[in-house]
């Protein structure tokens, strides 16, 4: 079928789709320009401004992205695109602890002056939530295969009820070793901690969206397996980073 037929036909153009400008131009005032207001000029109110207009971006795009797809016929299981952004992803995470190794190596003494005693108990639970996150999903992905779109819909609940767990108990530490006076500035240490820790906290909140943006259509009777092994799959890569996080941060 061409070009004209399709339209025609009620087909969807991927190719002038507005919503991956929408998102790249969010992406683009959250990083470089709210970060760079933040912490490179010291002017907080005008960082926040273009994080706040980036993060809704990004959630206007996500949301209109994900609803022109959800309308088309199934996809089938091609997700060529998924593994590149994986693999794009890890460099990040890599890089980031490349930083880390290179600091903790050099370092005369670790952990440095003013470091306070970070316990392994909430770790070790935060990571029991993730392991148990993506237990349920694949639950909910299997309901999903066998036709049992309630069954999806109360696994996919209880899977982002754990991602939402996890944030809080990252909000709880970060809350407690603030209170200790160990913030972003105050060693090497407290730099590498926040960033690794916070980068992943990161993934998980978009991992969340990406479950809210599956969850909406699927309220609506409107869902797909590609969209489902594609959400999860990015959650259990989320999963999987965690484990070096937990041992290089917390165990190292």
């Amino acid at each position: 079928m061409d070009h004209t037929a399709e339209e025609h036909a009620g087909g969807h153009h991927w190719e002038v789709s507005i919503y991956p400008f929408i998102i790249s131009f969010g992406i683009f005032l959250l990083a470089p320009i709210a970060f760079g207001f933040i912490f490179e000029y010291n002017m907080l109110g005008v960082g926040l401004t273009f994080f706040g207009v980036g993060l809704i971006c990004v959630f206007i795009g996500v949301l209109g992205w994900v609803n022109e797809a959800i309308g088309q016929k199934e996809l089938g299981y091609s997700l060529t695109g998924l593994p590149i952004f994986i693999v794009s992803e890890t460099m990040i995470f890599l890089s980031l602890f490349t930083a880390y190794w290179m600091m903790r190596l050099s370092a005369d003494t670790w952990p440095p002056e003013g470091s306070p005693e970070i316990g392994i108990g909430l770790p070790i639970f935060m990571t029991i939530i993730l392991i148990s996150s993506s237990i349920t999903y694949h639950i909910g992905e299997g309901k999903l295969d066998e036709g049992d779109k309630a069954g999806f819909k109360t696994w996919l609940l209880i899977t982002m009820a754990l991602g939402l767990l996890f944030l809080s108990c990252t909000i709880y530490e970060y809350n407690h070793l603030i209170h200790e006076g160990f913030r972003w500035g105050t060693n090497a240490k407290s730099t590498a901690f926040y960033s690794i820790t916070g980068f992943h906290a990161s993934h998980v909140l978009i991992g969340l969206c990406i479950f809210l943006f599956v969850l909406i259509p699927a309220l609506k009777g409107k869902t797909n397996m590609t969209f489902t092994i594609a959400a999860g799959t990015y959650w259990h890569f989320v999963d999987i980073i965690w484990f070096f996080v937990v041992s290089q941060i917390y165990f190292w």
